[in-house]
């Protein structure tokens, strides 16, 4: 899956193991999906999973690894992948804005994308097969980037991955029943019920359709015009969320908890975030019986990367390589210290 700030990929076990521990639980709806990672380990675990999140790029994710059924589309997912794989390249969009314009890839991996891309936009898939396809896309390219991690910048010198060549992969794909959503989170409500809710939202000034802009434009295969020197498109400079505001997070977190409709609500924030652990409890205690699970976790790659302005120059000193993912579980029907929550 790609590099994603804030990805959940070292904590899934424990969430899973979590989810585990709760009984009664069969239907979970993740409200931020995102990557879909925790979606994907939860359909994998056999919980029937709806993945829910407000960017186009992200609603593919999940239809792919949370909705798709392998019994049904791999053997056309691996037929296409080998077919996309042989084209030649063809400079085009992608190229002129990522690789020439910008420097996310190098010009030979950026015209395989506009080729690929092409092919799958000249197609007239399925719309589930479609999105197993971008999937394939975007991972591909994610492992030829030179970026810090997120796409608000790109290395002034080439990463070392970006001299390979773009090669598809077939997703891990799974089997059985799921369902993708794009919904604003705020419109929780209308989503129905569940047993259980995991809500994972953004947490600080981060907003993730500027930081994955590439993968937006070429889900959505618009062809925006952009600005900046990150070739942002342009409407990232409207885009807001209240879940990346200071003065907002808090009361928008909490029309999200009055607004689900489960018996258990997993919340997942990190100690960097704007609203700290005490807000937290205080927020959802009066709900139900709530306990409080911290796990220590390595922060997003680009930390470990460094940091560096738009135009790829580094230009300050990390402070810390670590944080701590609180886990809030709330059960609003019985006392949740008669389960064993403990890692």
């Amino acid at each position: 899956m790609i590099k994603y700030i804030g990805s959940k990929r070292k904590l899934v076990p424990h969430i899973v193991k979590l989810f585990d521990r709760l009984p009664g639980v069969h239907t979970v709806l993740d409200l931020f999906s995102g990557t879909s990672r925790v979606g994907h380990a939860l359909k994998e675990r056999g919980y029937l999973v709806t993945a829910n999140d407000h960017n186009r790029y992200a609603f593919h994710l999940a239809r792919c690894y949370v909705q798709a059924d392998r019994e049904r589309w791999q053997p056309q997912v691996d037929a296409l992948v080998a077919e996309f794989n042989r084209l030649p390249g063809r400079p085009g969009y992608f190229t002129e804005t990522f690789c020439q314009a910008s420097r996310y890839f190098q010009p030979h991996n950026g015209a395989r994308v506009d080729a690929i891309r092409e092919a799958i936009a000249g197609r007239g898939l399925e719309p589930e097969l479609e999105s197993i396809l971008l999937t394939s896309l975007m991972e591909a390219a994610d492992r030829v980037d030179s970026t810090v991690g997120v796409q608000m910048a790109y290395l002034k010198q080439w990463a070392p991955r970006a001299f390979n060549d773009l090669q598809l992969r077939s997703p891990e794909l799974l089997p059985g029943a799921g369902m993708a959503l794009q919904h604003d989170a705020l419109a929780c409500a209308d989503l129905g019920r569940f047993d259980a809710v995991y809500i994972d939202p953004p947490y600080n000034q981060h907003k993730y359709r500027n930081n994955y802009h590439v993968w937006e434009s070429l889900v959505c295969w618009d062809k925006p015009e952009v600005y900046g020197v990150a070739c942002k498109r342009v409407d990232c400079r409207d885009y807001e969320s209240p879940f990346n505001s200071k003065r907002q997070i808090g009361e928008a977190l909490a029309k999200v908890l009055s607004a689900v409709d489960a018996r258990y609500l997993v919340v997942s924030f990190s100690n960097e975030g704007y609203l700290h652990e005490e807000d937290l409890r205080s927020m959802l205690a009066h709900r139900g019986s709530l306990s409080v699970l911290s796990v220590d976790h390595p922060r997003y790659v680009g930390a470990q990367i460094g940091i560096y302005n738009p135009s790829g120059v580094k230009t300050g000193t990390v402070s810390h390589l670590r944080n701590r993912e609180l886990l809030f579980v709330l059960d609003r029907e019985r006392t949740v210290d008669q389960l064993s929550l403990r890692f």
